[in-house]
């Protein structure tokens, strides 16, 4: 059992007799009254959104998952087939069960796939990826002085904030649990 502000996104949280995954979650202070924490859960059971408050004294059951690596191969339609490295089978997951990990989806990746009584529920991406800058502002002049970044879309469609030197084709490197930039790679 865990402590209410102790919830954070991500989180697999078994609440009313269901088991929900944690899709935001909001430490809120009011004036007056006591602290909560406010969540919007998705079962696992249906895919069903609940909006549910917690008061800060709160005990919650974290749920455990089983995690088995899993390599990225390719989009089919509205699913995107991932391989289990153990055993070579292949499964289909819709964009729902892969929530923000859609950002991260590039061919050969291998991706941690949570099953809960044999169904996969989420995903969790590598900590640091590789991709390429598409789109993005030209260098300005005399923008080493100034330590100013600026925005750039990457092969994914996932927008972050980059250094000026950045320029499109580059390859960087970025944190997954907080789409930041961490460094360009040399190639």
């Amino acid at each position: 059992m865990i402590n209410a502000t102790q919830i954070r996104k991500g989180m697999v949280i078994k609440v009313e007799g269901g088991i929900y995954k944690v899709l935001e979650s909001t430490h809120v202070t009011p004036g007056k009254g006591q602290a909560l924490m406010q969540t919007k859960l998705r079962s696992l059971k249906n895919q069903t959104l609940l909006d549910y408050r917690f008061r800060s004294k709160d005990k919650v059951e974290q749920a455990f998952l089983e995690k088995i690596e899993m390599e990225y191969l390719y989009q089919s339609g509205d699913e995107n087939v991932f391989m289990n490295l153990e055993n070579y089978e292949q499964i289909k997951l819709s964009s729902d069960i892969i929530g923000d990990g859609v950002n991260y989806l590039i061919p050969n990746v291998v991706f941690s796939v949570q099953m809960h009584e044999g169904r996969p529920v989420g995903i969790e991406p590598p900590l640091t990826i590789n991709l390429k800058v598409v789109e993005t502002e030209p260098i300005l002049k005399g923008a080493t002085q100034t330590a100013t970044n600026k925005p750039a879309v990457l092969e994914t469609g996932i927008s972050i904030t980059v250094p000026q030197f950045i320029k499109e084709g580059d390859i960087v490197r970025i944190d997954t649990r907080d789409d930041k930039y961490l460094e360009r790679i040399k190639t």
